[in-house]
């Protein structure tokens, strides 16, 4: 059970001279040491393929965290970390590498008295995460007699259910399944990990969340931007492998859940895993009328994807919950690239009050309620009501009450990494996948995806740029008579 407190550690990240180290992993860092989260003693030994020394490698860090931070660094703060920081170059799958990692584990223990937990961060491709914890085992540095050892590892967890499995055998030949950390970046967001904090500890909520009060949940992560540079990733994965799977069913499964018997994270992880096992799978000819996919006009045009690539940039869904609180309650998930902005919200709309105290009045209809959990880029909750308009006449308008974290914490944006890397060093696996988990998601996509596998001769729809997807991604909602907010 985690205490609360981060113990002293030795952070190692593979994959060092890459994006998420420099935009992510180093910058959450840095904001845990300015809030004074980060354990002393604390150090980072970076592991990658270039050559360089401790000092470049540190100063190339600082460059990069004072971009990703858009000022000048606290130098005190900096110098703390800059100082602990050293950098093992060669080949992953050489044994030489961990040796020399060893050396400098040793060394930092030596010199700056941190003492031998080690937090390795596999910022690596999935096919390189059995060869790192192979070598890693090999070299002695997961045994845990003299501290304890524990390793990120990076999403995809796999492609479809078969190779998450097989993954896992691979993690699991090294590692015991209590050191294993699998990391979704959206679950360090202060909005999500509210959910059971706002479901739980409010007493008007709960008695309402559920098939009798609720009508519909809608779920939507939208990226203005198109594929970039990960074309060569993205045409192998797609819209439903890179969100659906894991961030959204993450989401899906905090609002839906159960109250656990308490916060310990095998009971929170315990009731996330029901809600997805209660989702129903999806038969071929339910695939075709329940999910829709789409891609951007422009998508075959980058350099990096396939010219006759079928991948799709965009996916909505129409599931249902089937168990006793949400039966007949449907979600509906949607997300895509090169949408009209960058956007994460889950709206849950209650069902209309009756409309008989108001059939000889001005009003000519009520609205539902909504509320509304906004994740990125604006954290915070509203929530939508009808309320009467000042006069003689009975007349209504929707008004709106708003919670916002930056206004009312003064919270500064964060990466939603310095969470999940603290919980990590506390040893908190809360907001990490367990792998019933991931298994669980899988069971739900793979059947689309083998749908969609036997369905090669229809067309694929494509939408333009800047829209909300395609014609079919509203009729969606349509046929039950419901509408997307936006």
């Amino acid at each position: 059970m985690p205490n609360g407190r981060a113990d002293a550690c030795v952070l190692v990240i593979f994959g060092a001279s890459g994006d998420l180290t420099r935009r992510k992993l180093l910058p959450a860092i840095y904001n845990l040491a300015e809030t004074k989260h980060l354990p002393s003693p604390f150090a980072i030994v970076g592991v990658a393929r270039p050559p360089r020394g401790d000092e470049q490698f540190g100063a190339e860090m600082r460059a990069h965290v004072a971009e990703a931070e858009g000022e000048a660094l606290d130098a005190t703060v900096w110098q703390a970390i800059e100082s602990g920081i050293r950098y093992v170059s060669g080949e992953f799958a050489d044994p030489a590498v961990y040796e020399r990692l060893a050396a400098a584990l040793a060394e930092l223990t030596a010199s700056r008295q941190v003492p031998p937990n080690y937090l390795f961060y596999l910022a690596v491709p999935p096919d390189m995460f059995g060869t790192v914890a192979t070598h890693l085992a090999a070299a002695g540095l997961t045994d845990e007699r003299d501290g304890w050892r524990r390793v990120i590892v990076e999403k995809p967890f796999g492609y479809d259910l078969v190779s998450a499995r097989t993954l896992n055998n691979e993690l699991a030949g090294s590692l015991r399944e209590s050191q294993i950390y699998r990391i979704d970046h959206y679950l360090g967001k202060e909005t999500v990990q509210n959910i059971l904090a706002f479901r739980f500890a409010n007493g008007i909520f709960e008695p309402i969340w559920n098939r009798r009060y609720v009508d519909h949940v809608q779920m939507t992560v939208a990226e203005e931007v198109g594929v970039e540079s990960r074309g060569a990733y993205y045409d192998r994965a797609g819209a439903l492998r890179d969100m659906v799977q894991n961030h959204m069913f993450q989401l899906l499964a905090l609002v839906a859940m159960e109250p656990p018997i308490s916060f310990r994270a095998e009971d929170v992880r315990d009731e996330k895993v029901k809600v997805l096992h209660a989702v129903a799978p999806l038969a071929p000819e339910e695939v075709r009328r329940q999910v829709v996919r789409a891609q951007y006009e422009t998508y075959t045009q980058d350099p990096k994807v396939a010219a006759d690539s079928r991948t799709e940039t965009f996916v909505a869904m129409r599931l249902l919950v089937d168990n006793w609180r949400w039966a007949g309650v449907p979600f509906y998930l949607r997300t895509g690239k090169r949408l009209p902005q960058r956007m994460t919200e889950i709206a849950v709309q209650f069902k209309r009050a009756p409309f008989t105290l108001f059939r000889e009045t001005p009003v000519s209809a009520l609205n539902p309620n909504v509320l509304v959990l906004g994740i990125q880029p604006e954290e915070g909750i509203s929530l939508s009501f009808d309320a009467k308009v000042p006069g003689p006449l009975s007349r209504l308008d929707t008004v709106t009450m708003d919670f916002s974290y930056s206004k009312h914490f003064k919270a500064e944006a964060s990466t939603g990494y310095e969470t999940l890397l603290f919980d990590a060093m506390t040893g908190d696996q809360t907001l990490f996948h367990r792998m019933d988990i991931v298994e669980a998601g899988w069971q739900v996509v793979d059947p689309v995806l083998r749908a969609w596998q036997e369905d090669r001769a229809s067309r694929l729809t494509t939408y333009a740029g800047g829209t909300w997807g395609p014609a079919e991604g509203d009729l969606l909602l349509e046929r039950d008579a419901r509408r997307w907010r936006c």
